[in-house]
């Protein structure tokens, strides 16, 4: 019994790094972006769901020199998107007019661009399988 609960620790324990290993970095460089102004916001989805209602992870990140990046560690294998907004006016929201239409620069992972609505998950998606750098421009 002993030598049983020993194996299956040390099995247990030999496959702990392994997966820990099944974990990446997403590394994110924002271009375009016009002022040091406000605050970068940027989001993280993992379904087409929850994509621009809940991000899966969330940074709010200082622009210094017209400048962002942000990184998003441990992240499983999968699908993602990002999205991302320049608070300019630093209200802590995107500012939309009386329609819904962002009034402050946003960002969209493959430069996903909505037709009559906003950019769809399918659009802006993309797969993280190993540590990845992506840029995104803001408009």
């Amino acid at each position: 019994m002993k030598k049983t609960i020993l194996t299956m620790i040390i099995l247990f324990g030999g496959l702990t790094p392994m997966v820990a290993q099944n974990t990446h970095t997403v590394s994110i460089d924002f271009k375009g972006i016009k002022s040091d102004k406000g605050a970068l916001f940027v989001a993280l989805y993992n379904t087409e769901k929850s994509f621009l209602k809940e991000g899966y992870k969330g940074e709010v990140v200082k622009i210094t020199n017209k400048k962002a990046r942000v990184e998003f560690h441990d992240i499983p294998k999968g699908t993602y998107a990002v999205s991302c907004f320049h608070d300019t006016n630093d209200n802590k929201k995107i500012d939309t007019n009386f329609i819904g239409i962002p009034k402050e620069p946003i960002g969209i992972s493959n430069d996903a661009k909505g037709f009559m609505g906003p950019p769809r998950y399918k659009d802006a998606k993309f797969l993280v399988n190993k540590d990845m750098s992506l840029v995104i421009n803001i408009n």
